[in-house]
């Protein structure tokens, strides 16, 4: 922050850093789950910033097996319900396009979510402050009791 009576430098300016990667609300809507993942898999191809060529050719030579891009055009068809693609696949997608929205959308309906690990000691941090809010309210019902039983006056 400025100090008092100064401007701040509004092309010094970032956004803060988004702990979990989600798709826009409704971008990946579909009825099933393979038509979401479909849906997700066309949208990380298009912002990679990669060509599906150059996808592919990563993912063939993470997995040690040749991935085409008429499979990846397949994994992106909601038409194509018969080419899922495998998780071994899948994890090679992440690692080539970089969008880790992928896995947070199996996380996301079960309530959980995939962090950067830079972000572990924070949420563990939260969590102990948590427990340790529990553990004074405790306490002091437990004060409570003592005093209204007379034990200790």
């Amino acid at each position: 922050m400025a100090p008092r009576g100064e401007q701040m430098d509004l092309l010094g300016w970032r956004a803060l850093p988004q702990p979990v990667a989600a798709f826009r609300a409704g971008a990946i809507q579909a009825p099933s789950m393979a038509g979401r993942l479909a849906r997700a898999i066309a949208i990380a191809l298009k912002d990679c910033g990669k060509t599906r060529a150059e996808v592919a050719a990563l993912m063939t030579a993470q997995l040690g097996r040749p991935v085409s891009e008429n499979m990846l055009d397949a994994y992106a068809s909601q038409a194509r319900e018969g080419h899922a693609i495998s998780a071994e696949r899948l994890a090679a997608l992440v690692r080539a396009t970089g969008d880790r929205r992928l896995l947070n959308l199996f996380a996301e309906p079960e309530g959980w979510a995939v962090v950067e690990r830079r972000y572990l000691p924070m949420i563990e941090l939260a969590a102990v402050n948590e427990r340790q809010e529990e553990l004074r309210h405790r306490a002091e019902d437990l004060r409570r009791q003592v005093r209204r039983s007379g034990v200790l006056s």
